[in-house]
């Protein structure tokens, strides 16, 4: 699915869903890059990211995938 990632003023990320109209912030990664790892949301989704960079700008639509509930 289509995940925008982005961060705030306050340097929070959160990311946006499009399809469901979804942002939440992220409270949880599994990879403190974030980067080819697991993010958890706020409303318990997690969302497993591709490999980028580590100096990828935000923000950035990238395709995730929702892992199971």
């Amino acid at each position: 699915m289509k995940v925008m990632l982005r961060r705030n003023a306050a340097g929070v990320l959160s990311a946006y869903v499009p399809k469901k109209d979804l942002e939440e912030p992220i409270v949880a990664m599994d990879k403190p890059e974030m980067w080819g790892g697991v993010v958890t949301l706020a409303n318990g989704w997690r969302l497993a990211l591709p490999e980028m960079a580590l100096d990828t700008r935000l923000p950035l639509t990238v395709e995730a995938r929702k892992l199971g509930d």
